[in-house]
């Protein structure tokens, strides 16, 4: 191990798998929500198969990694200062503590970005100097606003389409239940999948970035010109995390996901299912840390949709849209509030 892994480097890397951790029962539970409401797959086999396809889903991709490493703050005055991304985990975990202790599917992706931009815009002593606001935005969150309403567009096409193909092919609702809950399994593994691709590469970026600052030799690089690596086994202990987060399971989330926005039968969860895979697993490719809560949650509105308006609790909708409102700023806040406390202490 390099000399220059101090106590407080192994905080951080700590504290980030913890992160990690909680956002497998935090928000996997939306990508196995659809297939237990529909009772496509038992709640202990949807865990056991999120689980298993969230750390296979860990090695997918590195593109959001290093978007979440360089692409979003200035680390240039940090360098040798690993609290600064410790005061960024602090906040984004514990905003991630109280939405699902309120059993509200909040985005941990935004958590973890409002976290960083609030601690690093603290020790820079700016909000126009801390964050790259050209990365956030192009990256975070104008794809943050477009994402839900992608979801609600396409899933509600994708339903269109499978009523029409129902209706044509004339097959009793008995029958076309047995089918889509098979087809349900395959749909709730791609999304599992693709939840793993998208949201374990955040915390490997937060985690090579931490290990980048703390470096010695990093201290007089241009971060500009400079790739940060993700180490392997950065890679497989996020990717383990998630996925021992994901098969502790999050009830709280399950419920208002598979429920209480709509009423869901084997094809409505087909049709969220693919929609959201779909458009975790392009973004993913394309570096963008994308919300699987706004995915998921816009595509079963779009699918309730296709009912009709009125078959979307469009009450519970609002709360979760005030939650996506208040994550980056109520994180942020908090992460600057850590770094502020962290900077006297360390």
């Amino acid at each position: 191990m390099p000399e220059y892994v101090g106590p407080l480097l192994i905080v951080v890397v700590i504290i980030a798998l913890a992160f990690d951790y909680v956002n497998g029962f935090h928000d996997a539970a939306n990508a196995i929500a659809t297939v237990v409401s529909t009772r496509a797959l038992t709640p202990r086999q949807a865990l056991l198969m999120a689980g298993l396809l969230n750390f296979a889903g860990a090695f997918g991709s590195a593109a959001v990694a290093k978007t979440m490493a360089k692409g979003l703050v200035n680390i240039d005055a940090a360098r040798g200062h690993v609290e600064v991304i410790l005061a960024a985990l602090v906040g984004a975990l514990i905003w991630n503590l109280l939405t699902w202790w309120w059993g509200l599917p909040s985005s941990s992706s935004h958590a973890l970005v409002g976290g960083l931009i609030g601690s690093v815009s603290y020790f820079e002593g700016s909000l126009s100097r801390g964050p790259k606001w050209d990365g956030v935005l192009g990256k975070v969150v104008i794809p943050g606003l477009i994402a839900p309403l992608m979801g609600i567009l396409i899933g509600y096409l994708v339903m269109a389409m499978l009523l029409w193909i129902i209706h044509w092919m004339k097959s009793p609702p008995s029958k076309v239940n047995r089918r889509f809950r098979t087809m349900q399994r395959v749909s709730a593994c791609l999304m599992a999948y693709s939840h793993g691709m998208a949201d374990a590469q955040k915390v490997m970026g937060i985690i090579a970035l931490a290990i980048f600052l703390a470096d010695p030799a990093n201290l007089h690089v241009n971060t500009d010109s400079v790739e940060i690596p993700v180490p392997l086994w950065t890679k497989a202990s996020c990717a383990l995390m998630i996925a021992l987060g994901t098969s502790a399971g999050g009830w709280k989330i399950i419920k208002t996901m598979g429920t209480k926005i709509f009423k869901m039968q084997p094809v409505h969860g087909f049709a969220a299912d693919m929609t959201s895979s779909t458009l975790l697993h392009v973004t993913a490719h394309m570096g963008m840390p994308l919300s699987t809560t706004h995915v998921i949650t816009g595509s079963i509105m779009g699918v309730g949709a296709s009912k009709r308006v009125s078959a979307v609790r469009w009450g519970v909708a609002k709360r979760i849209l005030g939650a996506w409102v208040f994550t980056i700023p109520a994180s942020a806040a908090m992460g600057a509030i850590s770094c502020a406390i962290f900077t006297r202490i360390f």
